[in-house]
């Protein structure tokens, strides 16, 4: 898929990223690469030190000192034909409560919002972007997906600057209300992107009801996703150049729940308002 072209503000930075962002014009659960067997063990290297964490455990705002919130393309509308119009500090839509941090998106339209682009929906997508990136690590989310046809949420990562697909983009999880329990894990760099990223997926079928661990380990050789502490995807550094392989420079985290478009697919209006809980979210790094 093309890129378009974008200014240097870093919002329009992350928001022409995402022409094809996490999952692109098709499903990137259908991505295809030897599915990696569910019992081999992912787990916190030994000798690891937790360099960045958010425990949510202040009632509010997600911290800002941690978290920026992109609506960079509200206006236009986003790509991917998705149906949402991502809000900035407002409780409605991102708030920590009892120690979880809550992404919600809602059936409402927000009419009287300077930027509102004729969205029927709202939601969030908050970054670390301009606060914290990281090159290498192990990073654990515990979260708890929504359900319901329409839905896509996601827990992903793209590179600073953003530069896509040449730059990396890092889907840690994501699931499509549509089919609900089947999360999957993706790729994409100029080698393959969008429909082509390279990935795979799993079942877990009560991702919408219970909190589970999404974990990701990346080193210079290779990438394993896992759910639990069981990967089920792994991509290696084939040697080949930074076409298949961008991986090498600092990534910043995203937390969104899109809404509808080509993979969130039609929308059951009867869901709303729907939430991604996270109870927390940990990096770690080998000691330099």
């Amino acid at each position: 898929m093309n890129r378009l072209p974008f200014s240097l503000h870093p919002a329009a930075l992350l928001c022409a990223a995402g022409l094809a962002l996490h999952g692109a014009l098709a499903s990137a659960a259908s991505a295809t690469e030897p599915q990696a067997a569910m019992t081999d063990k992912l787990a916190l290297p030994a000798g690891y030190q937790l360099v960045w964490a958010d425990e949510f455990s202040t009632d509010g705002l997600p911290d800002p000192s941690k978290w920026a919130y992109d609506t960079g393309m509200n206006k236009q509308g986003w790509h991917n034909a998705e149906l949402q119009y991502y809000s900035a500090a407002r409780p409605e839509n991102s708030v920590v409560r009892d120690g979880k941090l809550l992404v919600i998106a809602r059936r409402e339209d927000l009419s009287k919002q300077a930027d509102w682009g004729g969205q029927k929906y709202s939601s969030v997508r908050l970054i670390t972007q301009g606060k914290a990136d990281w090159t290498y690590g192990y990073f654990e989310i515990r979260a708890k997906l929504p359900c319901g046809r329409g839905t896509w949420p996601a827990i992903w990562m793209l590179n600073t600057p953003v530069v896509w697909p040449a730059g990396g983009e890092i889907d840690i999880v994501e699931h499509v209300g549509r089919e609900p329990g089947h999360v999957f894990s993706t790729l994409h760099t100029t080698a393959g992107n969008g429909a082509n990223g390279t990935g795979n997926g799993t079942q877990v079928p009560d991702a919408c009801t219970a909190f589970h661990t999404y974990q990701l380990h990346w080193t210079p050789q290779q990438m394993r996703f896992g759910i639990d502490g069981r990967v089920h995807h792994t991509f290696k550094n084939a040697g080949t150049g930074t076409a298949q392989w961008p991986f090498d420079t600092p990534e910043f985290l995203i937390l969104n729940i899109a809404v509808g478009g080509h993979l969130g697919g039609p929308v059951d209006d009867t869901i709303f308002p729907v939430q991604m809980e996270v109870d927390y979210v940990r990096v770690y790094q080998a000691p330099r």
